[in-house]
């Protein structure tokens, strides 16, 4: 039960693996396995677990999982403001507690101090944005 509640805490699999050697050591014990043999099931069961199911559960879970973007890529879509007016030679906005530099996706188009944006996609350090709602 502990390698159990552990586990829960943990999530790497690791500890219910040896939670069913347990299981299987307890096992031995029911059908009167001497002590020496109790400890040969826990280690058998605990090893195949580990190397056998453990990899393929894991994989299931993690590939079970959504995708989350990361870093600049989490940028795309988010809204922000102006910080510094923003036209074709440049300007700063605040995204997400963050200054940027940033350009406009629109040749000609410019932001003034304020204006609400949205992030179009990010260019090395710079956003490129368009007029947010």
């Amino acid at each position: 039960m502990l390698l159990a509640a552990g586990e829960a805490a943990g999530g790497e699999l690791i500890l219910i693996m040896l939670a069913a050697g347990a299981l299987g050591g307890s096992g031995a014990a029911f059908l009167g396995a001497p002590v020496w043999g109790q400890a040969l099931a826990f280690a058998l069961v605990s090893v195949i677990m580990l190397a056998a199911v453990r990899p393929i559960v894991r994989r299931r879970m993690l590939a079970s999982l959504p995708e989350h973007e990361t870093n600049t890529a989490a940028l795309t879509g988010r809204g922000g403001t102006v910080v510094e007016a923003v036209d074709g030679s440049g300007g700063l906005v605040e995204i997400a507690g963050d200054t940027w530099t940033a350009r406009p996706l629109i040749e000609g188009e410019t932001f003034t101090v304020g204006e609400k944006i949205l992030v179009h996609e990010i260019e090395g350090a710079t956003a490129i944005v368009v007029r947010g709602l």
